[in-house]
Formats: C-alpha cells, sequence, structure tokens
C-alpha cells in the first residue's frame, strides 16, 4: 500500500507501513485595591509559551461574525464569559491582526492596548468571580503560520473562508484564551451572501434569511478547547441524516461537500458504521452531532475539528476513523499541554489498527512488528520522545503518530488485551470533557493492571531511542 499526503488528524501510513509572553496575565496596582494584584510567575504551555492565560477560566464563547465576500473581511463581536478565582486589574486575550474597535468588561468601557498577539485589557474596575468581555473588531484575517511551516488558522478560499486552529490558529479570527487547557462551550452566528453554507461545530439552530444574507447559528454545548473550533463558509452541498447510538438515543448528521467531488456517498455512509465501531471499544459518543467537512483547500491536512472533521480531500476509511477517534481522544479527553499531543495522534493512530484488525487487515501485533522491525536505532521514528517534545516543529511528526501508537501496542504486550481494553475505556470516560496529562494516564495505567509501569513508560515515551524490546 501506498503512502497519502498526511499530517495533524492523519499522519498514519495506510496498513502499518512506514516506509513571548510569560502567561499573559498583566496586572496593575489599584490605590482602592485590599489586596495586591496578580503576576504571572509560569507560562501556559510549554510549548507556545506565547500563547494562554491562566489567570481566569472561560466558560463561553458567542461569537457573531459577519462575511465580505467582495473583500473576504469580517465584521465581529465576540462574547466572552469568564471566570476570576482571584482579583484582576488586567487580563490578556490572544488575538492576530484585525481591529479592535471597542472592548466592554460587564458592559462598562474598558482600556486596551496590543502587544504582538496579545490584546491587554484593563477594565473599569477590576474583576472576581464571573465577568464577561464583549470585544468589537474587524478586518482582513490573517493566515497563521506554524513552525513547520503549515498554514492554519483563518485560511481564504475562492468562494469563502475555512478556519483550521491547531495548535494556535484560533486567534487570526476571534480574541480567545488560547491554550487547550481552557475548554468552553459556544455558540456561533455566522452571517454570509446567501448563496454561500456554513458548517461549524455542534447543532445547528437556525438558518435565517435576511435580504441577500443567511446568519447560521451553530451551538456547541459539550466543552471544546479553541484549536477545535471550526467555520467553514463556501459553496457545499449539504447532507442531513441521523443514527441510532448504541445507547438508542438519535444522533443527527450533517456533512459538507464541495459539489466538485459528488455526493461522497461511500465517505458518508462510514460515519455511523465508525462512530458504533468505536464506541463498543471506547464508550458513548462524547457529544451531540457529526459529520463531516470536505473540501480541497490544499493544507495538506485533516483536522479533528469538533463533532465534524474537516479534510481537504476525499478521506479514505483510515483518515475517517482516525478523526473520528479524536472525538474521544484528543476533543473530549484533551491534552492540557501540547507537550502531551501523543494522547491524541498515538490514540487515533492506534485506532487505525484497530479498525484494520476487525477488517481483515493485520492484527496490531503484525503491524507493530513490522514498523519495529523496519526502523533501526537511526531512524526518525525513536526521536524526539513522544512525551519529551521540546520543539513545537515536531507536534505532527512520526514520533507523536507511529511511535505513539506504537506505545499503547506495547502496552497491551505488558499488560494484556482486556487490561488495554479497559484502559482505553476508562482514559474517555472517566475523563470525558476535562483535560489531562501523560502523567495521568500512566497512573491509571497502573491502577488497571496492578503493575508497576514507569520503567516502560519511560522506555517508550521519555527516551529518544529505539526502545530494545517490548
Amino acid at each position: 500500500m501506498s503512502a497519502r499526503p498526511l499530517r495533524r488528524g492523519a499522519r498514519l501510513i495506510t496498513a502499518g507501513l512506514l516506509l513571548a509572553l510569560p502567561l499573559g496575565l498583566l496586572t496593575t496596582p489599584s490605590q482602592a485595591a485590599p489586596t495586591p494584584a496578580i503576576k504571572a510567575t509560569a507560562t501556559v504551555d510549554t510549548l507556545f509559551p506565547e500563547v494562554g492565560n491562566a489567570g481566569y477560566d472561560v466558560r463561553h464563547y458567542d461569537i457573531a461574525l459577519t462575511y465580505r465576500a467582495t473583500n473576504g473581511a469580517i465584521v465581529a463581536k465576540t462574547v466572552i464569559t469568564a471566570k476570576a478565582a482571584k482579583r484582576l486589574t488586567s487580563f490578556t486575550l490572544d488575538l492576530e491582526g484585525l481591529t479592535v474597535d471597542r472592548v466592554r468588561v460587564d458592559g462598562k468601557a474598558a482600556t486596551f492596548t496590543r502587544s504582538k498577539n496579545k490584546l491587554v485589557v484593563t477594565p473599569a474596575s477590576p474583576v472576581k468571580g464571573t465577568f464577561t468581555t464583549t470585544v468589537d473588531y474587524h478586518g482582513v484575517p490573517t493566515t497563521h503560520i506554524d513552525p513547520d511551516g503549515a498554514p492554519d488558522g483563518w485560511i481564504p478560499t475562492t468562494d469563502g473562508a475555512t478556519t483550521l486552529n491547531e495548535p494556535v490558529g484560533a486567534m487570526t479570527w476571534f480574541p480567545n484564551n488560547n491554550t487547550p487547557r481552557d475548554k468552553a462551550t459556544f455558540d456561533f452566528a455566522i452571517t454570509v451572501p446567501s448563496a454561500l453554507e456554513v458548517a461549524s461545530n455542534g447543532v445547528l439552530r437556525s438558518q435565517q434569511e435576511r435580504g441577500m444574507q443567511t446568519t447560521w447559528s451553530w451551538r456547541e454545548k459539550q466543552p471544546m478547547a479553541t484549536y477545535l473550533a471550526m467555520i467553514s463558509i463556501g459553496d457545499y452541498d449539504v447532507y442531513y441524516s441521523t443514527m441510532k447510538l448504541r445507547s438508542g438515543k438519535t444522533l443527527p448528521i450533517w456533512s459538507f461537500i464541495d459539489p466538485s467531488l459528488g455526493s461522497l456517498s461511500d465517505q458518508r455512509k462510514l460515519i455511523p458504521e465508525v462512530i458504533r465501531f468505536q464506541e463498543a471499544r471506547y464508550g458513548p459518543y462524547p457529544f451531540d452531532s457529526a459529520g463531516i467537512v470536505v473540501k480541497p483547500i490544499e493544507v495538506g491536512y485533516a483536522l479533528e475539528t469538533q463533532e465534524r472533521p474537516f479534510f481537504d480531500q476525499t478521506p479514505d476509511t483510515s483518515t475517517i476513523v482516525h478523526e473520528f477517534a479524536h472525538q474521544w481522544y484528543g476533543n473530549s479527553v484533551t491534552p492540557k499541554d501540547w507537550g502531551d499531543i501523543w494522547l491524541n495522534e498515538g490514540f487515533a493512530t492506534y485506532a487505525e489498527s484497530v479498525w484494520d484488525q476487525a477488517h481483515g487487515g493485520p492484527s496490531t501485533a503484525a503491524t507493530f512488528q513490522q514498523i519495529y522491525d523496519a526502523n533501526d536505532a537511526a531512524s526518525s521514528l525513536w526521536t524526539p520522545a513522544p512525551a519529551d517534545l521540546r520543539d513545537p516543529e515536531f507536534l505532527f511528526a512520526d514520533p507523536v503518530y507511529v511511535r505513539g501508537s506504537l506505545t499503547l501496542e506495547a502496552l497491551r504486550m505488558r499488560v494484556g488485551t482486556k487490561d488495554l481494553n479497559t484502559i482505553l475505556k476508562r482514559w474517555a470516560q472517566e475523563k470525558k470533557g476535562k483535560t489531562v496529562s501523560t502523567a495521568q494516564f500512566i497512573a491509571l495505567s497502573e491502577r488497571v493492571s496492578g503493575k508497576n509501569l514507569d520503567p516502560f513508560f519511560r522506555t517508550w515515551l521519555y527516551r529518544a531511542s529505539k526502545p530494545k524490546g517490548y
């Protein structure tokens, strides 16, 4: 079998063949303050210390955005509901490009400044507990370029735009706390020329036409990291259907397919089959809808955007399996730190092998052995170690995807198939909607198996060399 162009949410080669700013919390003294102002002492993320803010927790984003097809510009307002455990005299949001027109905190005008990709907000009065920040802004969004040279964020197309935010591109189209550890619910109201359609996350609540424009309203009720938020504006054929989950619940499925690709009926028929297969192994599907978005925009990768994965070409079965596995591993259960991205990609890559084994392909053991034997100690597969990333350039490299997957198969050999299946299901169910770390996964693996697995995980996750034996 041949390799395909892969990255991000779909990097496994088919059938197992492997041929700054600190924290951002800025404060100023207040003469009336009974307690000192908060000061940041650490970064939010090991690989992206320039984004995110640990001084507050966002609970909800309400994004109203109007797209101007004539020049590709947007006019938008984002209302952010957040909670601060300690009194804040100033705080930051992540925003790249765009022009900020006005900021209000709890309905009162706030002063603001810009510093690189930071919007620094000083409210009229310090905030503590729950507060709302409203940002009005406009402009032509930029496309963010990642350390590995890939585009993300706002991607303009000939008929609109698509947002693909992993890892930090969300700040190109709405102000936010741009770290995976701060998940929130979302409402989207996206207004476009009526000839276009809008795909997004969650459940489609309404389409309201006013003159020559239509507002598409989507609601994501489950916690979502900013990198998984998505809108795709363009000329689409929209397909709606439903499926029964294993629980008996009816799940709506909205899929958006570029007309040039045909109906992609085979790919759409796979969605319920894949979801039921994965429910049997990982537990109940964690969200309220499903679907796919397929448009040839030449970014070179697929992405597991929550509930509705995006594909920039007609996806094959393995890629669909991979992106839907992410709904459990990555989307519902989300790493706190980008350095633990193997918890996303290693798991979704392993899910491909599990599917192959169940559908007439090689066993996971055979897949493991073939890759292990084909890569000597000098192979780039073994470095950097999956849970010891030091450079964001390697976020989407083979050690994260393939060696991460091999780690799970080696764990199966170490603890047994029954215990691994229990670990994977409990991980998805006990951590549903939460943010997690590798240390927590190791602890769960030890509790389930009753074994001391520290030496095993040191070898497989933290040493930049080929593991000797398994």
